[in-house]
Formats: structure tokens, sequence, C-alpha cells
């Protein structure tokens, strides 16, 4: 126990002639040195320090969040992200500047007001850029659309070719290039055609006129759908018979194609081979008919 009072009462000592050496004052007065920025804002070297250190940490934070979120990205989709990353990390930075003079004493009130309208300006002027920029970093992080994937949003289909910061570019097949900003996977409904695979189940609607025989015609369906090249033999084409129409018995062809973004070729190649079948076996396709009759007064 006397050890130890005796080693307190060393550092003791220690610390009253640190603290009354001339160096020790030097430091002390160039920690509390002020820097008037304003005639409301002063800030200490002591202040720009902690802010520095602060700065430093959150810096370290970001570093390992950003690598938690892409360490299953695929590395062009990490690149896209970083420049994202970028944005947001600067934005940040400017927070916890401010807020960590407010903390350590800075009057930085009017700073703080300036900066929430400069920014609630910026958000209006710019909310729907925002919007496409966010939506792009789900789509990044998600991995709901890749590129390649075919899509289908607002009617429109298309290939992905590339996905942007702020939209996402894909061909149609007629080689029109679609523009589509990222905000709208928020607020559409989209189909991704391949996010299973490029195979794709493929249907053909069809009606016959009553009387005909309906296990003929689910033979002819079945050898039009083998007789295209581009339908998959497995799984196997089949035919559903749908209804009883008003006027025709309506009939849907099922089969499977390995590219569905070419669909429209292969299915129009099998609507003009039933068309020839048909004919040949005497199985006509009805079309809606009226009776109209007339009464002389």
């Amino acid at each position: 126990m006397v050890k130890v009072l005796m080693i307190f009462q060393k550092l003791n000592k220690i610390e009253e002639v640190v603290t009354e050496s001339s160096a020790w004052e030097k430091i002390e007065d160039f920690l509390h040195l002020h820097i008037n920025i304003t005639d409301k804002i002063s800030i200490s070297t002591l202040d720009l320090i902690i802010v520095s250190f602060a700065i430093f940490i959150t810096a370290i934070v970001l570093r390992v969040l950003f690598r938690i979120m892409t360490r299953r990205l695929p590395s062009e989709d990490k690149g896209k992200f970083k420049v994202i990353f970028g944005y947001f990390r600067w934005l940040i930075y400017v927070i916890i500047f401010l807020i960590t003079l407010n903390s350590v004493g800075v009057n930085v009130t009017a700073l703080f007001a300036a900066s929430a309208a400069l920014l609630i300006g910026i958000g209006l002027a710019l909310q729907t850029l925002f919007q496409d920029i966010i939506s792009g970093v789900f789509i990044l992080i998600d991995q709901t659309v890749h590129v390649g994937d075919i899509i289908e949003i607002d009617d429109r289909v298309g290939r992905v070719e590339e996905i942007k910061l702020r939209t996402t570019r894909a061909v149609t097949i007629d080689n029109k290039v679609l523009v589509i900003p990222n905000h709208l996977y928020l607020t559409n409904l989209l189909y991704n055609w391949t996010q299973n695979g490029s195979i794709t189940r493929e249907s053909i609607d069809v009606g016959v006129a009553y009387g005909s025989d309906v296990e003929l015609v689910k033979k002819l369906l079945i050898q039009a759908a083998d007789m295209q090249k581009d339908v998959l033999k497995h799984p196997e084409p089949v035919v559903i018979f749908n209804n009883f129409g008003d006027s025709a018995l309506d009939f849907k062809l099922v089969f499977t194609l390995n590219d569905s973004f070419k669909a429209t070729f292969p299915k129009s190649d099998i609507r003009f081979t039933i068309d020839k079948l048909f004919r040949e076996n005497n199985i006509s396709i009805p079309f809606p008919q009226r009776d109209v009759h007339i009464y002389n007064k």
C-alpha cells in the first residue's frame, strides 16, 4: 500500500512539473488558439483536432461498411457502386463535420440553417435525379436486374445492355434503344423474364368451330409445335382445352423456348403451320357472326 502511494506521489510531481513547464504552456496556448471565421463563429486548434479525429473514424467506418455492402457484388457493379457511395460519403463527411463542431461548442447555428435551406432547395430541384440514383443503388445491391436480362416494364420489352447510375439501357426486339429511368423500378411492376434462366414457357391461343374433332385438333397443334426447330423437346408441348366460347372451342398450345426475347418469330411460324394443317384437315377457325333481320312495316 505504501508503494502504491509513493507511485501516485511521483506521478503527481511529474504532472506538476509538466504543467508548470514552459513547453506545456506553449502547447496549451497552441491548442486554445482561436480562429475567428465570422463574428459569431470561432474555432480553436483543439476543435480542429477533434473534428479531424471524428472524420478519420467516420472514414474507417464507411470503408468497413462499403466492404460489407459490396462483398457479393460482381466487379463491374462494385465499381459503379463505388462511384455512388463516393457521393454519399462526402455528404456524410459534411454532416459529421457540422455535428462535431456543434458538439465542441462552436456556434454553427447559422451554418446549419444555411445548409438546411440549401439541401432542401437542392432536394426539391433534383428530386427525380435522387430517386434515380437511389433506385440504381437498390438495383446493384438487390441484384434484381443484371446485364443480359430480358425485362418488361410499362408493356415494353427489352434486353438489358447497361445499368448506369441514373438509367438502365435496354435494346428492344426491333433494335431500338430503350432508356429506362431507374426510379421506374420502384413505382412500376417489373417483369424479369430471365431471372430463373433464359428458358420460358410460351403459348398460342386458337379457336376452332363447334363440331370439330377435338382430338385431331390437339394432334395438329402438337405437330405444329414439333415442326418448329426453336421449340424445345423437353418439356413436351401440351394442349389445353380452355373453354367453350361464344362461337368457338378455345384451345391453348403451350411450349418451351430457349430464347424468349425472340419468341415473336417462332410463335409466328407456328401460327403459319397451324393455319396450313387446319386447312389440310378441313378444320375451320370461326369468327364472330351476327344475323341481321330486316322487318318491313
